[in-house]
Formats: structure tokens, sequence, C-alpha cells
């Protein structure tokens, strides 16, 4: 079973909110699996939307990357993101 990434565009609204959603988020995320590779760190736009947080975790599989959004855990920490950040969210399977 191919792994997965999750890539994430947030433009954060209040820093104070997004803050308590990240020190949630990193936990669950690594309970199911999850690695950041790309947390917040420079980048380039060179087309679409441009959102100054960008952020990218490889799972073992999709299943698990969805499992994990899915999770009561993940969800208390999304809660602290409603309103206080516009997200894009997706889940990529990796190429075999």
């Amino acid at each position: 079973m191919p792994g997965a990434l999750w890539i994430a565009h947030v433009q954060v609204l209040d820093a104070e909110a997004y803050g308590k959603y990240a020190k949630l988020a990193g936990p669950a995320i690594a309970d199911h699996g999850g690695q950041f590779l790309a947390r917040g760190g420079r980048y380039v736009q060179l087309e679409g939307n441009d959102r100054a947080r960008n952020v990218v975790a490889q799972f073992p599989s999709l299943e698990k990357a969805v499992e994990c959004y899915h999770s009561a855990a993940y969800q208390e920490a999304l809660s602290h993101a409603r309103g206080a950040s516009i997200r894009d969210l997706v889940v990529v399977e990796l190429a075999e």
C-alpha cells in the first residue's frame, strides 16, 4: 500500500487560536503514523492562491491520513483552527 501526503495551505487569521490547533494537531498526526516534511517554512508561490503557511505530512497510507483527520484528537485540534484560519487540505496518494 503506497504512502500518502497530507498537504495544507493555510492563511492564519488568529495566531493564538491557531497555535492551540498546532499544539494539538502534531500529536494527533504522529499517533496515526504521520511525519511532518514541511511545516510553515520558506516557500515560493508560483501559481494559485498565496497562503503563508504550508504544511506537508507523510502518512503510511491514504487511509491512515483520512483516519487521522476524522479522529477525535484531530477534530479537537481542528476546533481551534476553525474561524482562526482559512485552509485548503488535500490528501494525495504517493505514486508506486
